[in-house]
């Protein structure tokens, strides 16, 4: 069964409630990329009337584990994943719509094959962009995944 948008939002409003309250909401989900928006308001706010870092975190975060959990599934085997570090970079300030995109789907391919195939731990840093409504990168989030063949 495929990851929808939908599919992905509802998950978001019955697991991770501070996301979805915060706005963290995904606009899209294909093969290769995974695109999470979040609109700047009241309640993502910090005092120096921009988003708080640690919301963009959370938009950034779920397009690369979105992404993760969608190649899993196709995969048919069981997997388990988990964030082991993380950085971050952050060139403006974000104000209005933002949207984080990660293009790692064919990273992903590759982790989870060689991951089947020898049963061994792998780990993959993967990036997720944040840009403004106009076209302005905002912030850049990094996030080592680390998945493993569950016996």
């Amino acid at each position: 069964m495929a990851l929808t948008r939908r599919k992905l939002n509802m998950y978001t409003m019955f697991k991770l409630p501070s996301a979805y309250l915060c706005g963290v909401r995904t606009k899209h989900i294909d093969n290769q990329k995974c695109v999470v928006g979040v609109k700047f308001k009241w309640i993502n706010q910090n005092p120096f009337k921009s988003m708080f870092w640690a919301v963009q975190g959370m938009a950034a975060e779920f397009s690369t584990g979105a992404l993760m959990i969608s190649k899993i599934q196709e995969s048919g085997k069981r997997i388990s994943m988990l964030v082991t570090s993380n950085n971050a970079t952050f060139t403006k300030k974000a104000t209005g719509k933002i949207k984080f995109t990660c293009n790692d789907g064919e990273a992903i391919d590759n982790l989870l094959k060689k991951a089947i195939e020898t049963g061994e731990g792998q780990t993959l840093w993967m990036q997720s962009v944040g840009v403004n409504e106009a076209g302005v990168v905002v912030s850049t989030f990094n996030f080592e995944w680390s998945v493993k063949l569950k016996q």
